[in-house]
């Protein structure tokens, strides 16, 4: 939800005088998300003043080298959400940058937009029809299947069952094997 910088700023007023906020109708974020938003706004704002809550530019195109020198920036030990708002981009956005160049380097930082390029003139599959002689026989096959799948379930269960009775009657499993 995109909120506008006079909004935030009466939500950041009315935090601070201790004055109640209510939850804007438009957003369908809950109470609770609506008063961390306020309270992070609040906290921004205090910290780096109005560009603290102004909307960045999000839709900007970051060449490898500028996300290099702004996650140096970051790994040289400015805080985050500073390098974030000094380089107007969202602090969840420079910590995957971040992760990323942990992970794989520079060419973690490579740009990846869109979907990445599949197999040329990839074959669809096809729907195959089948005559009715092979549909009935499909269902009979399927039928079969069901029906032995039942079977083996009945015989496994059947097998414990004898073997928990003849652990439960050792003495007669004796007698048996002595009459041989």
């Amino acid at each position: 939800m995109k909120y506008t910088f006079e909004f935030k700023l009466e939500c950041i007023n009315k935090y601070k005088n201790g004055e109640f906020i209510e939850t804007p109708s438009f957003t369908n974020a809950s109470r609770h998300t609506f008063l961390n938003n306020v309270r992070h706004w609040a906290s921004l704002y205090e910290r780096f003043g109005i560009d603290g809550i102004k909307r960045k530019l999000y839709d900007k195109k970051w060449t490898e080298g500028e996300k290099f020198k702004i996650v140096a920036q970051s790994l040289s030990g400015k805080p985050l959400i500073q390098v974030a708002l000094e380089n107007g981009i969202n602090e969840g956005q420079l910590y995957q940058w971040v992760k990323l160049y942990r992970e794989k380097g520079i060419d973690g930082l490579e740009c990846r937009r869109g979907r990445p390029a599949g197999v040329p003139n990839m074959p669809k599959k096809k729907k195959v029809k089948l005559a009715p002689s092979e549909k009935e026989e499909l269902e009979l096959l399927r039928a079969r299947n069901e029906y032995l799948e039942a079977e083996n379930i009945y015989l496994k269960k059947l097998d414990a069952l004898v073997t928990k009775r003849e652990a439960a009657h050792p003495k007669a499993k004796k007698q048996k094997s002595s009459k041989k």
